[in-house]
């Protein structure tokens, strides 16, 4: 029901259309604003319209099998509906074309055999036949007979208005004046309420969960980034963790079913000390929605940071709980489970290959200090794991679960995201088991200065450029080429490998395989004689000889992952700021 803000111009007018085939409309009008719930004359028909629901709303559906923040744009063909109000608190009229209802009336369907009822900000819907079509499966049944808000709260990706306008579709009423405030009242626990407080400079991609990355322009100020600029990626909410009554459980090893403390995991392991970078799959994935529109967040090119990590070895955690030749007969993977869960109780979960869990020279480490410090909430206190060059998918925060297995995790979040795919795959096409979950990443690097479309002044007869370049699975970027005119010529810039005003902070050469660290880069090009507009790239290559992509149209996907095109940033070349 839409909030009614102009009550003496108020109109409600009813009437219905016969269209061919029997299907007949309901349509009410309200204050000038359409809204449509389809009706039939009899089973047939019925199913008739829920058919055509299916294959007009698939690609909107599809989207959300992305998770957080997937949603594809879809507007109607037949006009848009009216929706549920979101832009504030809803008044439920004393006067209304729709039947209104009491919460006692809606408890009363909560399963397929009886209808499915839900409310949403005071109105009440039947999603009886959209039951079948919801992405999550059956957990939708969760809301039966009762209030959406709950659940959204922990998936605000459908608190879009492509959504919403799908379910104003199965609106049958609203709730009566009490049943209203009693749910709002029971509405009012958010489990976000309780997240950790953020740095300000943080520009924002979601607030719940919530995920954000710094400006560009102080990602590189620092080789070590500051945890409280360091991108933020939250599946769900920050859980809250008492240090001391954790446990880690580690399953799979001949003993048993085992349990850490937090004390033990330090004073029983070596502490092992790693610098190591972390990239989010979408990382860059803006570039992608230039191309074409992709699901999932729209990460500029700072979701990416380099840290030093402190804790206990996974591979001398393994080894003391009684991990040898009998488990690697038929172990292949490692999996991790999360203590952050949706409303369900099921954990965000990822797995990485056994082979880099044991490694001497994996440095797969149970994480308890970042930058010398206790782990932040945002990034995992008290424990998660750090895989250096491996995708920050897997590596999972506020771990509460090891299991050594022949299986990779069968979490939503490593089975059905973050897979690449070729870019002729669509949403009909789609097939998530045909992909491999990614474990390495690409070659990358980025201009974090200058910014696009800022004015270099001509008098200066250069423009200093500056960025950062890191490849996964521990390959070491050997050299970046810098061009200020399309790549039609290059320059070679000046790596480094620590802070250059802390010349002790420079880092030694890693050994082969275990370069987990990113170079920060940059150099002074000389301005083209009579420029004025350059467009600069920089595309990195790293010990394996592996080179960026010069386009993205070539890898574009519908997940927007793995983006590592050259990079590219347009400044114009006037004394006029």
């Amino acid at each position: 029901m839409q909030h009614i803000r102009h009550c003496q111009s108020f109109l409600i007018r009813s009437k219905s259309l016969k269209f061919s085939n029997s299907v007949v409309a309901s349509v009410s009008v309200w204050d000038g604003r359409l809204s449509h719930r389809w009706q039939s004359s009899g089973s047939h028909q019925r199913q008739e319209s829920h058919n055509e629901r299916i294959s007009k709303y698939r690609f909107a559906l599809a989207g959300l099998l992305a998770g957080a923040g997937a949603v594809l744009a879809y507007n109607l063909r037949d006009g848009k509906p009216e929706r549920a109000d979101t832009s504030g608190q809803l008044t439920v009229p004393e006067t209304s074309s729709f039947p209104v209802y009491s919460l006692e009336e809606v408890s009363k369907h909560r399963s397929l055999d009886h209808g499915v009822w839900v409310t949403y900000k005071g109105e009440v819907f039947d999603i009886t036949d959209f039951v079948a079509l919801h992405p999550g499966g059956d957990k939708i049944l969760l809301a039966a007979g009762g209030a959406l808000e709950p659940y959204w709260a922990l998936y605000a990706v459908h608190q879009q208005d492509q959504i919403v306008n799908i379910l104003s579709e199965y609106k049958i009423g609203v709730l009566n004046t009490e049943s209203y405030r009693e749910q709002e009242k029971a509405n009012s626990s958010d489990p976000y309420c309780a997240e950790p407080t953020r740095h300000p400079a943080l520009q924002i991609n979601s607030l719940k969960p919530f995920n954000a990355e710094p400006p560009a322009s102080i990602l590189t100020d620092n080789y070590i980034t500051p945890s409280a600029i360091f991108f933020k990626r939250n599946h769900l909410p920050v859980p809250k963790v008492d240090p001391e009554t954790y446990k880690l459980e580690i399953e799979g090893l001949p003993g048993g079913v085992v349990a850490l403390t937090l004390n033990e995991l330090k004073s029983r392991f070596p502490k092992h000390t790693i610098t190591a970078t972390l990239q989010c799959a979408g990382n860059r994935r803006s570039d992608m929605n230039k191309v074409k529109h992709v699901k999932g967040l729209n990460w500029g090119v700072a979701a990416i940071g380099n840290a030093t990590w402190s804790g206990a070895r996974l591979r001398d955690v393994l080894l003391y709980y009684g991990f040898g030749p009998e488990v690697t007969t038929k172990a292949r993977h490692v999996q991790f489970e999360g203590l952050d869960r949706d409303v369900t109780g099921v954990a965000y979960g990822a797995s990485i290959p056994l082979n880099k869990a044991l490694s001497e020279e994996g440095d797969v480490i149970i994480a308890y200090e970042m930058n010398g410090e206790d782990l932040p909430a945002d990034h995992g206190y008290p424990a998660r794991v750090i895989a250096p060059g491996i995708v920050g998918a897997r590596n999972v925060k506020w771990l509460g679960k090891i299991v050594v297995s022949d299986e990779e995790s069968e979490s939503h979040w490593q089975q059905n995201d973050y897979k690449g795919f070729s870019p002729s795959t669509d949403w009909d096409t789609v097939d998530f088991k045909s992909a491999p979950a990614i474990q390495e990443l690409p070659v990358q690097s980025a201009i974090t200065h200058p910014a696009e479309g800022v004015s270099v002044d001509p008098s200066a007869g250069e423009v200093t450029v500056k960025g950062y370049a890191w490849s996964g699975g521990g390959r070491e970027v050997v050299r970046v080429d810098v061009s200020v005119d399309g790549g039609n010529t290059w320059h070679v810039a000046k790596l480094r490998s620590g802070d250059e005003e802390q010349k002790d902070t420079a880092l030694p050469p890693p050994p082969p395989g275990r370069a987990w660290a990113w170079k920060l880069w940059e150099l002074d090009i000389p301005l083209p004689d009579k420029a004025t507009e350059l467009e600069i790239v920089c595309k990195a290559v790293d010990s394996s000889y592996n080179v960026q992509p010069d386009s993205v149209a070539p890898i574009w996907n519908l997940r927007g992952v793995l983006s590592n095109a050259w990079h590219r940033v347009k400044v114009k070349v006037s004394d006029k700021h």
